[in-house]
């Protein structure tokens, strides 16, 4: 990390000599234990003043890839985290960030701070606090007293992730509150591959929805503290010497506080008690406090699910294959006779509110690992190969200026690396930070690697390009060929467009891993419009709820985000498809109508593991599962396009046969004309563990959300089977489900909170 040359330019910063990469001893930290580094870490990672901070909404042209070499260094006051940072500790040897004996601030590390004495504003808008990375480091509150302190103040949105961390915090005493995550408000984001020793709470969240995998709690007081959500799923957690491994139980049993949460494949060693809840037949919201466990192993807990009053809902002992609390719909075709004796199957369902163990769903073999476990993968860092293997495409005739075609450049650097034997001899592709212009189909080869430096951008250009005619549509990133099995790991990127791009498929999938997740691509984003460079920004592309609106050709998006074809198999982990409903580099910030066609779209038999991922404002879809079988997802966000029904999802795109598109023929209210959440159709063995599927305005008025009417119907299952949704969570969405265009689920049925839930919805 430290050696690799630096040429990275920020490409639509007029300051070219602007510095993206600080390496914090370059600044004057010395990582010895002893000396305080708090101001050399600071002024690294605001190096040139011109950072986004306080009184900034938001900017992508000042990021900052911050490196901390291995060492201690001691700190007295918070490492501020500005937007648009990566902070990264060395990979093989994580430096330690410790506290001072007299540590003076809300926490170790502070992604948003607080003015003092203005009633909790901050910095940044919570929601809106996107682009932020933290990995590698080991950090240290021992020194301060057990009744303070915290290693991480977490308040962030999409595109954020927290990895490779150990927090160390006071074991035991009996005024322990010490933390290792206080997170406080937010939208979402990711946190995976983290150990907590210690603690009072190891992990205290409040958060819209978030997706958490492959965490350790050792010798915790309370593992995980609820402060409240509105989904939230947890993976592969492993508690040990807890007293509690996950408490949900804010706002007791009369108005829960905690909306919902999935536990999956999750082990409870040495723990008085599992998961701790106030959820029973007449505690409120109805479906407060839903809760879904999977797979989790209870073996080494005396009560696997309680009451804070001691009564056991399920005993320790043993292992829970799956249990659910909450609303659940169980669908089914029934028959109806009509007066001429015509019989007719309908969609139907069983519908109960339960607290109990149940049956669980049946899981394609091509999803688990061998020990039952649904397969997961972290992140790459390449932390084992040499400088030497990192191939630059700066140095290989890419420009990456934002302005130069670089197609040609781009795709040579790919056959080379194929005809060169580069994957066999370890060799990694690297994207230097900039904005690398596209205007024709770039093939990605089988058996590749690509990492990109602090997200660079490809920019798909659609003026005089091939990819500017919706009605032929064709990608602009193919990787593999269809029916091609192998090897390719994508790592940090963001796609844009350049201008209007109607007939850019963003990224077409169509390789088969080799192996289990050989196939993948992690913290890989899609954003169109909103930012500098992309010619679609509140200057050009204002939003316009005044007036009938007809879509400005030069706003349109893409056409579709990313494709997952039919011989393809991927490993997908925090991925975000945005499409910008406001500006993030304009001084004005003012909400943007973009026309984008679609989200994603996944047509694969093969199996597919979606993790954390988040699709937005698309007008016919966010997610469609069409022809498929076989996929994972655990968590998936959606937001309806805020514009719609002005106009409706119709427009500028019509639906395309050739990709399953939805019709909406069957429509009749204006409402309903409104992208599709989530949309399942002809497809099998679809499961998913957690989804926040909102709907917040109608036409830029929010005003429908108190009496839930933003739109008619949400999420959509067609001519389907073998669909096990678990923890599905919708807002303002008259039906949550509709089966073969019956609706199933009323929301009005499953209020939680802010949000409606249901436990379960099944249709075998």
């Amino acid at each position: 990390m430290s050696q690799i040359k630096r040429q990275g330019v920020v490409a639509y910063n007029t300051n070219k000599t602007y510095p993206l990469w600080r390496n914090v001893k370059d600044y004057g930290a010395i990582g010895d234990g002893v000396a305080d580094d708090t101001a050399a870490i600071n002024s690294a990672i605001n190096a040139t003043g011109l950072r986004c901070g306080a009184e900034c909404d938001s900017s992508t042209v000042y990021p900052a890839l911050v490196y901390v070499p291995p060492g201690t260094y001691r700190i007295s006051t918070p490492i501020v985290m500005f937007y648009y940072t990566q902070l990264v500790g060395d990979a093989i040897n994580p430096p330690t960030i410790k506290g001072t004996a007299d540590f003076d601030g809300i926490a170790l590390l502070d992604s948003d701070v607080y003015y003092p004495g203005q009633k909790g504003r901050s910095w940044y808008a919570n929601q809106n606090n996107f682009y932020r990375q933290v990995r590698n480091f080991v950090l240290d509150i021992t020194l301060l007293p057990e009744s303070i302190g915290a290693c991480v103040h977490w308040q962030v949105a999409q595109a954020t992730s927290l990895t490779n961390l150990v927090m160390n915090m006071r074991i035991g005493g009996r005024n322990n509150k010490q933390q290792g995550i206080f997170m406080d408000n937010g939208s979402g984001g990711w946190i995976s591959d983290l150990v907590f020793n210690g603690g009072g709470i190891a992990f205290y969240l409040g958060n819209q929805q978030f997706t958490s995998r492959n965490l350790i709690f050792n010798n915790c007081i309370t593992g995980i503290f609820m402060n409240w959500d509105w989904v939230w799923a947890f993976k592969t957690l492993k508690f040990n010497n807890c007293k509690i491994g996950i408490d949900m139980t804010q706002g007791g049993g009369y108005v829960q506080a905690v909306g919902s949460a999935s536990v999956q494949d999750s082990v409870f060693r040495n723990v008085s008690v599992g998961i701790l809840t106030t959820f029973s037949k007449n505690s409120t919201p109805v479906s407060g406090g839903t809760l879904v466990v999977d797979n989790c192993d209870f073996q080494g807990a005396q009560q696997a699910i309680a009451f804070p009053n001691g009564t056991t809902i399920v005993p320790g002992g043993g292992v829970v294959q799956s249990f659910a609390q909450g609303k659940v719909y169980s669908a089914y075709q029934s028959a109806k006779t009509y007066p001429n004796n015509l019989t007719c199957y309908v969609p139907t369902a069983n519908v109960a509110r339960i607290q109990q163990v149940v049956a669980p769903p049946p899981k394609p073999l091509g999803l688990l690992t061998a020990s039952g476990t649904v397969f997961e993968k972290s992140k790459p860092q390449w932390e084992t190969f040499s400088r030497d293997a990192f191939i630059s495409v700066k140095d290989n005739g890419a420009t990456g200026d934002g302005v130069t075609d670089d197609s040609n450049a781009i795709q040579t650097i790919f056959d080379n690396y194929v005809s060169s034997g580069a994957y066999a001899a370890g060799k990694i592709i690297y994207f230097d930070h900039g904005a690398y212009v596209v205007t024709k189909t770039i093939n990605v080869p089988r058996n590749i690697r690509i990492q990109g430096e602090m997200w660079p951008l490809i920019m798909v250009r659609g003026a005089n390009s091939a990819f500017g005619d919706m009605e032929n549509p064709v990608p602009a990133w193919r990787v593999g060929q269809p029916g091609e099995v192998g090897n390719a790991e994508l790592v940090e990127l963001v796609f844009e467009t350049l201008g209007s791009a109607p007939g850019a498929i963003m990224m077409e999938w169509n390789l088969a891993g080799e192996t289990q997740g050989s196939a993948g691509m992690w913290e890989v984003h899609f954003r169109i419009g909103g930012t500098n460079g992309t010619q679609l920004q509140s200057d050009t592309c204002v939003k316009t709820p005044y007036v009938n609106t007809i879509p400005s050709n030069n706003c349109i998006g893409s056409f579709m985000l990313l494709h997952v074809t039919k011989t393809a198999s991927l490993y997908m982990e925090n991925n975000w498809g945005w499409v910008s409903d406001h500006e993030l580099d304009l001084k004005d910030h003012q909400q943007i109508n973009i026309w984008n066609g679609r989200g994603i779209l996944i047509e694969s038999r093969l199996p597919t593991w979606v993790y954390g991922s988040s699709f937005e404002h698309c007008m016919l879809y966010n997610y469609q599962i069409a022809n498929a079988q076989n996929v994972y997802m655990s968590l998936i966000q959606s937001e309806t396009a805020y514009m719609q029904a002005n106009p409706s999802a119709l427009m500028p795109f019509p639906p395309d046969a050739r990709y399953s598109d939805p019709d909406f023929g069957w429509c009749f209210q204006r409402t309903c004309y409104k992208t599709w959440a989530l949309r399942v159709y002809n497809s099998t063995y679809v499961l998913m563990y957690g989804a926040g599927l909102y709907s917040f305005f109608d036409n830029y008025d929010s005003g429908c959300i108190p009496q839930q009417l933003c739109q008619e119907h949400i999420v959509s299952v067609e001519i389907s089977e073998g669909i096990y949704f678990y923890a599905l969570n919708t807002l303002a969405s008259i039906n949550m489900v509709t089966v073969d265009r019956t609706a199933l689920v009323p929301a009005s049925q499953n209020l939680d909170g802010f949000t409606q839930a249901v436990a379960i919805f099944e249709y075998p």
